[in-house]
């Protein structure tokens, strides 16, 4: 079996939440859904686990962070071009996201952030490794 990566958030509002994952172009696996949980698949081994409060606090003994005012990870999202960043972030916009900062252009790499209603948070970018420096301006 190929290793997979499961990202489980706890979310207040389960359709709204799939509704949003929907928009950036998430599917959902139905077969590991119910109405406490939401697996919705990003790629054939990448999938985030959208749980109510309660079946999310089955996992753990730690208390949920309010990521709407504190941090709690950074999570990523590659993309093969600019054009679908910003189409992917438009869909999120238009789903109810927020977009805390500007786009960032590190010259190999643009990057966008999108918050969930949660206030998860997630950097699309679209990275061009051809034009990663290949001298380290520092030495």
């Amino acid at each position: 079996m190929s290793k997979q990566v499961f990202i489980n958030l706890a979310v207040k509002d389960l359709q709204k939440s799939m509704d949003f994952y929907t928009a950036l172009g998430f599917t959902n696996n139905t077969q590991f859904s119910d109405d406490t949980g939401k697996c919705m698949v990003w790629s054939e081994n990448i999938f985030v686990m959208l749980l109510t409060h309660k079946k999310f606090m089955s996992f753990t003994t730690k208390s949920i962070a309010d990521t709407k005012t504190n941090i709690a990870g950074l999570f990523s999202l590659s993309l093969d071009s600019i054009d679908e960043v910003h189409n992917m972030m438009s869909n999120g916009l238009n789903a109810g996201g927020i977009e805390p900062n500007e786009m960032r252009d590190y010259g190999f790499m643009q990057q966008r952030t999108i918050e969930d209603f949660d206030g998860h948070t997630w950097e699309i970018f679209y990275m061009d490794i051809s034009k990663f420096p290949t001298e380290n301006p520092n030495t």
